[in-house]
């Protein structure tokens, strides 16, 4: 499985990209309130993207035996998906105004750079470093 490092890798970044691609349109539609934002190909490909790349995500980290309480980055990278996905939940639909959906959308693209600073530097402290 080794030898389709570099596709499983290329074809997790290309989630990871398609993800907060996606995740910025639909923030921005749940702000201005765009009723596309209703249909359902719009509620159901974010759940198809984001199993890809959770699915890649998890055969990198048991193809390359790295386990989150071996190697803080990636322990400090989950922490945040949680937080992203907390985030992204109340920009998206749970947000109670435009402006809290505003807000969260933003602390969630924030949370994502710095899930992307962790798994480029290997470091919890992402860009910081």
């Amino acid at each position: 499985m080794i030898e389709h490092y570099v596709l499983i890798k290329h074809l997790h970044v290309t989630a990871a990209t398609l993800s907060i691609l996606f995740f910025m349109l639909r923030a921005w539609w749940s702000v201005r309130e765009v009723t596309l934002l209703q249909s359902r190909w719009v509620k159901v490909a974010p759940h198809v993207i984001d199993t890809t790349l959770l699915v890649l995500g998890v055969v990198l980290m048991v193809m390359l035996s790295l386990w989150p309480h071996q190697h803080p980055w990636l322990a400090a990278k989950l922490i945040a998906l949680l937080a992203y996905i907390g985030l992204g939940t109340v920009a998206i639909k749970r947000g109670s105004t435009p402006r809290v959906r505003a807000v969260a959308a933003l602390a969630a693209v924030a949370t994502f750079a710095y899930m992307l600073g962790a798994a480029i530097r290997h470091s919890p402290l992402s860009w910081l470093v």
